[in-house]
């Protein structure tokens, strides 16, 4: 019987720059491809390339690494279904998993002990057709919702959804992001203060660290 491969981008260790874990040394596995074209997107060199590793290969390297916080973002994981497998087997050998994901794709499947970071698509992202709203049944107390947000349109699109899908009557992590370049975190916070808006604002620590380099 064959074994079971995912196409990965890359395997590295840095610190958690988003989400409710900022700042935990984690271990990232990077899956190859996504089926989104988000404007903003800063990680296009995982659509494509990547080298084909067994799941056994990929958790002996997460495991030389020697920390139990483990995220497996992409690209968009879920674009290949055995990563389903992969994140049951991260659980059990009792690592702390998380997983990132456009929320494009169903999470129904994903094992219940990990902590789903899941992406709303805003306006500006030219990709909020593609979000699939019922992942939001499939949603936990320790499951997180981000929202990236370009401008003042994103926003008010996001307060929007939060009223219109009661996320704010939902245990769950609400993340609201400025996109680099484009939005700046000040301003953001300035109007999240205003509206007394029950989210976290969230910056990327990785980048605060070390700019456009690649986290490592």
């Amino acid at each position: 019987m064959a074994r079971l491969q995912l196409r990965v981008t890359e395997i590295f260790l840095s610190l958690q720059g988003e989400t409710s874990t900022t700042g935990i040394p984690t271990v990232f596995v990077r899956l190859t491809g996504c089926p989104l074209r988000c404007g903003y997107c800063d990680t296009s060199y995982a659509f494509q390339g990547g080298a084909m590793m067994s799941l056994e290969e990929i958790i002996a390297q997460v495991a030389d690494y020697g920390v139990s916080h483990i995220t497996v973002t992409g690209g968009e994981p879920l674009a290949q279904p055995d990563v389903l497998i992969l994140l049951k087997q991260l659980c059990d050998a009792n690592y702390r998993v998380s997983l990132e994901t456009s929320g494009a794709l169903s999470v129904i499947d994903v094992d219940k002990r990990v902590a789903k970071i899941l992406d709303l698509k805003t306006p500006g992202s030219g990709e909020s057709e593609r979000n699939h709203y019922q992942n939001i049944e499939y949603l936990t107390s320790k499951d997180e919702i981000k929202f990236v947000i370009c401008d003042r349109r994103d926003y008010e699109w996001t307060k929007d959804q939060i009223q219109r899908l009661g996320l704010d009557n939902k245990e769950l992590g609400l993340l609201l992001s400025p996109v680099a370049g484009q939005l700046e975190a000040r301003t953001l916070a300035e109007w999240i203060i205003a509206d007394r808006l029950d989210v976290r604002l969230q910056v990327q620590l990785h980048k605060l660290l070390w700019g456009d380099e690649q986290a490592r």
